[in-house]
This record gives structure tokens, C-alpha cells and sequence, in this order.
């Protein structure tokens, strides 16, 4: 190395290859693992060539790219620490897909099927239905028996003609529900 000469790419290039092993050993001499000591160390001296022009005195490169290798490990160190992996269901709400999936299925059904499922849906029983249509009882359940086939026909055809794998993936927790109902 030249004391008196600016460094030139040639001499960064001599030093880097006679010298990138000591800097690998001083990174692992201050307890870096040797993984992390050789990208270190090679990010150091990608560094200081980035930054030669700083570099005073050229006597004291090695001190110089060391403190950069040791410097950018530590700061690597800091990151690795401070990042936590997400963990499954980590998560601090979640979303209830259920009312989509039931619109959507509904929204197959006629006006008097939707009517009679959205008023089972919200907890009226067949006996209230049948009082306010002024039937019987057991024609409400007949009703909702076969609105509920009906539904579910419409699904597994939806379902058949689709290529969409949102409808796809849609169809298969709406055929659950449909099936679920009572």
C-alpha cells in the first residue's frame, strides 16, 4: 500500500484478496458465526471500495474495512433480533366470511325461497312463519324443505358451470350451508 499515492484499483484489489481472510478471522474473533463473518466481511470490502475516497490513510486500510465488517454484522445482529416470524392465527381479529358466503348463496334463490330462508336465517321458527302466512305448520316446513333443495340444486349447478376459483372455493362452504340448514 502507498502512503503518498491515492489508492488505485489494482492495490484495493491486492489488499482485498491477501487480506479478506483476516478480516473473516477478526469478525469470528468477536464472536460472529462463520456464515455470517464471511457476508460481513464481504460487504465491508464492496463498501470500501464504494467509499475509498474516505479512507485517509492507506496504511490503515485493514483497521479501516474491519470496523465496517464489524459494524455491518453487529447492525445485521440488530435487524435479526428485532424481526419475530408471524405465527398461525397470530392475527388479532378475523373475518367472518359466513355472512358473504350466505348472500351469495341466497342471491341464487327465488324472491319466495329467499323470503322463507332469510326468516329461518334470523332465528324464526316455522310456526311463527306459518301464523303470519296463515298456513300450517308442517306446509312451512314442506316449503322450506324445498327451498332448500331447490338452493341446493342451483349451487352444484353454479358450481359445475363455474371455472372461477373464487366461485369455486365460494361454493363449497355455501353447499355446507345450505346442506346445514334446518
Amino acid at each position: 500500500m502507498h502512503t503518498d499515492s491515492l489508492m488505485t484499483a489494482h492495490t484495493y484489489g491486492e489488499a482485498y484478496r491477501s487480506c479478506f481472510d483476516r478480516t473473516v478471522r477478526f469478525l469470528i474473533s468477536r464472536g460472529a458465526f462463520a456464515d455470517g463473518a464471511v457476508e460481513a466481511a464481504q460487504a465491508a470490502w464492496t463498501r470500501g471500495w464504494e467509499r475509498l475516497d474516505q479512507l485517509r490513510d492507506e496504511n490503515r486500510l485493514l483497521t479501516w474495512i474491519n470496523t465496517i465488517a464489524l459494524n455491518s454484522y453487529r447492525s445485521r445482529l440488530r435487524k435479526e433480533k428485532m424481526a419475530v416470524p408471524l405465527q398461525e392465527g397470530h392475527c388479532e381479529f378475523e373475518i367472518d366470511f359466513a355472512p358473504m358466503y350466505v348472500q351469495s348463496v341466497l342471491r341464487l334463490c327465488g324472491r319466495q325461497d329467499r323470503s322463507l330462508l332469510e326468516s329461518l336465517i334470523q332465528g324464526v321458527t316455522a310456526e311463527e312463519m306459518a301464523g303470519e302466512k296463515g298456513i300450517s305448520k308442517t306446509a312451512i316446513r314442506i316449503r322450506l324443505m324445498r327451498a332448500r333443495r331447490a338452493l341446493r340444486q342451483r349451487v352444484e349447478k353454479k358450481r359445475s358451470f363455474t371455472t372461477s376459483a373464487h366461485l369455486r372455493t365460494t361454493a363449497v362452504p355455501c353447499r355446507k350451508l345450505v346442506r346445514d340448514l334446518p
